[in-house]
Parts: C-alpha cells; sequence; structure tokens
C-alpha cells in the first residue's frame, strides 16, 4: 500500500501543476479575446486588416484546452457537482466506498471508453489513410484557420489525464476503507479547503 500512496502522491502532484498552467492559459485566452475586437476595431478605423481567422480559432482552441486540462484537476479537488444531501452525513469510509464503487464501474469505464471511442477519429485527423499511411492533416475550413488534429489530440489527452486521477482516487479510496486515518484527513482537507473557496461571499 505505501507504493500504491506514492503512485497516487506522484498523480495529485502531477495533475496539480497542470492545474495551475490552466491559470496561464485562461489569461492567454482573455488576452486574445481583448486583442480581437481591439484589432478589428482599429483596423476598420485604418482601413486595413489587423484581425485573422487565426487568432479567432486559437481563442477557441485555449478554451477548450481548459476544459481538456481541468476535468483530472476537478476531480482531484472533488469540486464535480454532487447530489449529497445524503452524502455528505456519511462516514469517511461509507463515503470512500461508494466513491470506490462509483469509479470502477463508472468513471474508469467512461474514461476507456472515451479513449477507444476518439482514438480513430483523431488519427484520421492526423491524416491516416485507410492503408495505414499518413496523409495530410484535416485543416480548418476558414481560411487562416488551425489545423484541427492537436486540438482533437487533446481529447484523448483529457481522457487519459482523467483516468490517471481515477486510479488516484481509487488508491486513496481503497486506503480509507482499509483504516488510513491520514489519507482520510488529507482527503477531508482538501475537500474542506475547495469548498470553503468556492462558498459565496
Amino acid at each position: 500500500m505505501p507504493a500504491l500512496l506514492r503512485l497516487s502522491q506522484w498523480i495529485d502532484a502531477f495533475i496539480e501543476k497542470l492545474g495551475s498552467l490552466n491559470l496561464y492559459i485562461v489569461l492567454l485566452t482573455i488576452a486574445i479575446g481583448a486583442i480581437n475586437p481591439i484589432s478589428r476595431y482599429i483596423g476598420g478605423f485604418l482601413g486595413i486588416k489587423l484581425t485573422s481567422n487565426f487568432l479567432l480559432e486559437l481563442q477557441w482552441y485555449f478554451f477548450s484546452i481548459i476544459f481538456f486540462l481541468g476535468f483530472a484537476y476537478i476531480l482531484k479537488h472533488g469540486v464535480n457537482v454532487r447530489v449529497d444531501f445524503l452524502f455528505s452525513n456519511w462516514s469517511p469510509k461509507t463515503k470512500a466506498w461508494v466513491d470506490l464503487i462509483g469509479t470502477l464501474v463508472c468513471l474508469i469505464p467512461f474514461c476507456l471508453i472515451g479513449i477507444y471511442v476518439t482514438w480513430n477519429p483523431v488519427l484520421i485527423s492526423w491524416g491516416r489513410l485507410p492503408n495505414g499511411a499518413f496523409g495530410n492533416w484535416e485543416l480548418s475550413p476558414d481560411p487562416e484557420g488551425l489545423p484541427r488534429a492537436p486540438i482533437k489530440s487533446m481529447i484523448i489527452v483529457s481522457f487519459l489525464l482523467l483516468f490517471l486521477q481515477s486510479i488516484s482516487q481509487l488508491i486513496k479510496y481503497t486506503a480509507i476503507i482499509l483504516g488510513s486515518r491520514e489519507v482520510a484527513q488529507k482527503v477531508a482537507e482538501t475537500l474542506a479547503t475547495d469548498q470553503s473557496d468556492n462558498a459565496p461571499a
């Protein structure tokens, strides 16, 4: 169990770093969102083209990445939506059992099915041909747009990250069920901190 808990800590630290990276992606998205209309306005005033579909598509690419990288982070911090009028009153072990079963029965199969279903469309977007060779990438239908393959690949990355965090959660739930007070306390502290951060002022 100690080795599994170390694996869980490594996954948690990795997902936490991605969550921190998301902050900068949010700022980039906001900056590009501000540059687009300003450039359009100034370009219209000067009679020249200062914006393009490249910037417009880059904005929604970054916006999509925020969600793709955020799902695992949300799971780690337990701020996913719950109907917890019963759950909140249960003991840590009962909560761990419910979360463990839900993760095994629903979340992990969902991640694996998502990867399986997405795999071929993403390869096709990268230019995979029926004979197994690779041709041209899938491109935006708009002039000056971005290739579609990189952003479609982020769907698989998102499912993989969510799967990794699911494994980490399983390890923690199992530790709580086996009586690890330290893990139960850490999980409770994380949830309490996140709930207080998200509480209305």
